[in-house]
């Protein structure tokens, strides 16, 4: 059995800078340190953290009074900042700072007049955010079905935004629908899509040449996650989503040769480890190579009080 690795996979910039905050704010004050929602979508993330002394929640109350709170990398709407303000709750903030970017977008566009359009997924927890950081209304579509739905005159002035986990493959045929329906339409430029997951998914297509079944290395609630399994099966190879080692199936690449493994933004390359300790199990006559690839140098600052 040969093994190849798509290049790049798993951690994004976003992403370590997000668990490297809670770390270091648990290094700095000691436990615990409370995280709302999952810092990013990962059961073994999660619950590495936790097992240091990190606290997750759901909402802001039930923080204690005075403790250090961390926001997810997913973003969070104004009235969680405004209710952490108002409790004088020390706050970390872990937003992506390319997910921060698509809320200063949008708040410009805003103040320009333009009405503002969301192209994401309804309940992610980055669009829930985006949708409360910006101040005004916002017309979230997922289809070009909900372009055509938007009940918006055509001479609106607009503009669009997009969810970072979506990348310009997912983008383009909605973008086109907006544009072909309104007159008067803005939007960030391709460059502006986040690298990471134009690069994951463009790694995948890639190892779809090679390989005869893919594993995606994530978690079910991890949008970038699904949509590498979609890719997939849109290249015609099985593919499969699983948190670790311990979900694969034998059957799922009894007879193939070549097992392809990627990995969402969110999964260490711990998980893919436990998923290659799988396969050998299955085939102790198992080698491993990588795809060449883009490889990422980005990182991202994290906040003045963690800098030290």
């Amino acid at each position: 059995m040969r093994v190849v690795l798509a290049q790049p996979r798993g951690f994004c910039a976003g992403v370590v800078r997000a668990i490297d905050i809670v770390e270091r704010a648990l290094e700095k004050y000691g436990q615990p340190v409370y995280v709302r929602h999952e810092i990013v979508h990962n059961k073994f993330v999660v619950e590495t953290l936790k097992s240091k002394g990190a606290r997750f929640v759901e909402e802001l109350h039930e923080v204690p009074d005075g403790a250090v709170t961390v926001f997810s990398a997913h973003g969070v709407p104004q009235t969680v900042v405004k209710n952490a303000q108002d409790r004088g709750l020390p706050v970390l903030d872990a937003t992506c700072p390319l997910v921060s970017k698509v809320h200063s977008q949008g708040k410009r566009y805003v103040g320009n007049g333009r009405m503002l359009i969301l192209i994401g997924h309804a309940g992610h927890p980055e669009v829930e955010g985006t949708m409360g950081q910006v101040g005004a209304p916002v017309h979230l579509v997922q289809t070009e079905a909900d372009v055509e739905a938007l009940s918006i005159p055509t001479d609106t002035p607009v503009a669009y935004v997009t969810q970072t986990t979506l990348s310009i493959d997912d983008t383009r045929n909605i973008i086109a629908a907006l544009k072909a329906r309104f007159s008067d339409i803005v939007g960030p430029e391709t460059t502006d899509i986040c690298y990471a997951t134009q690069n994951r998914q463009q790694a995948v297509r890639e190892l779809c040449r090679v390989a005869d079944v893919i594993l995606v290395v994530g978690a079910k609630n991890s949008s970038n996650s699904n949509r590498l399994r979609e890719i997939g099966k849109e290249e015609g190879k099985p593919s499969y989503l699983i948190n670790d080692g311990s979900e694969l199936d034998p059957e799922w690449v009894k007879g193939y040769a070549t097992i392809g493994i990627t990995a969402g933004a969110s999964a260490p390359e711990a998980l893919v480890e436990h998923v290659i300790d799988a396969l050998r199990a299955i085939n102790a006559n198992l080698t491993v190579e990588q795809m060449d690839g883009k490889k990422e140098h980005i990182e991202f600052r994290l906040p003045a009080e963690l800098r030290a």
